[in-house]
């Protein structure tokens, strides 16, 4: 069975990403040669060869970049193995629950209550993030649980429970001629009212093409709305961040949104089965 260290994984990685042996050695802490010596034994080990090198520079190779995609995930899951480790073994350490900053609001505000309810309930660490961060920072360790949306974020691999579903609305300048309207339609939204979508990113960080401004953060957003760039169609409880310059009006036919209560499917903590179980009682009182 080929076995790979995790100080090969990280010499590589540091190659990987400079494309170069100086600046990776410099990077790493150590000199070139060891560095260069580290690769070609992986190599040889491995039975591939994983970086193109002549005098213009370094280059990966497809088995390179195999390797690159999977070291990544690697080190960042051995992180995620340490985090958990040290706060299983803090017998007073609080829970942490990451979710979207002004997502789902009042669900998490009664989720908090019902929880602090509980025999022995822990301290909860709310974890504010912006758009598609909430399953980066449940996987490497930083929280234990997070509120999600589907169709949007990102679940696989993790255990899920259903909480509520909602419909979507628009968000508009408060002077725009559509927003005095009672509802409107997708069509309206992307055809009639004469200003671009705003994008967010994809689970893989990547932009849909289009010719609204690429945002990611919920305080650019607003102030790009108030000032009559762009529009935006958000689950009807995210309407918590709006500012008085802006309206929201019901899209009658888009996707229905599900908030999701998501955590690694290796956790035996009883206080995160405590939440758990907090979850699915606030869920049915929607």
């Amino acid at each position: 069975m080929d076995y790979l260290e995790t100080r090969e994984l990280r010499y590589f990685v540091a190659v990987a990403e400079e494309l170069h042996f100086g600046r990776a050695a410099e990077r790493l802490g150590i000199a070139q040669p060891p560095l260069s010596r580290a690769i070609g034994q992986l190599e040889r080990r491995l039975g591939v060869q994983l970086l193109d090198r002549d005098r213009r520079g370094v280059a990966l190779t497809e088995a390179g970049r195999v390797l690159l995609r999977e070291a990544m995930a690697a080190l960042d899951a051995v992180a995620a193995v340490a985090r958990r480790t040290k706060r299983a073994g803090d017998t007073k350490r609080s829970l942490v629950l990451v979710t979207k900053a002004g997502a789902s609001h009042e669900l998490l505000r009664r989720l908090l209550d019902n929880y602090a309810n509980e025999p022995d309930a822990a301290p909860v660490e709310v974890l504010l993030c912006e758009v598609g961060e909430q399953a980066g920072l449940l996987r490497d360790g930083h929280a234990d649980v997070a509120l999600v949306h589907h169709p949007y974020d990102d679940l696989a691999g993790f255990d899920t429970e259903n909480l509520s579903v909602e419909g979507q609305v628009a968000i508009l300048p408060a002077q725009h001629p559509l927003a005095a309207r009672d509802q409107l339609t997708l069509a309206e939204v992307s055809d009639v009212a004469g200003l671009p979508i705003a994008r967010w990113p994809r689970m893989d960080g990547t932009y849909p093409d289009g010719p609204g401004p690429e945002v990611h953060t919920q305080s650019k957003l607003a102030q790009l709305v108030a000032l009559g760039k762009t529009l935006l169609v958000i689950p009807a409880s995210s309407r918590a961040w709006q500012w008085p310059e802006h309206v929201a009006v019901p899209v009658i036919d888009a996707p229905e949104v599900t908030t999701v209560l998501a955590w690694p499917p290796s956790t035996r903590s009883q206080a995160v089965a405590a939440l758990v179980r907090s979850a699915i009682a606030t869920g049915s009182e929607a």
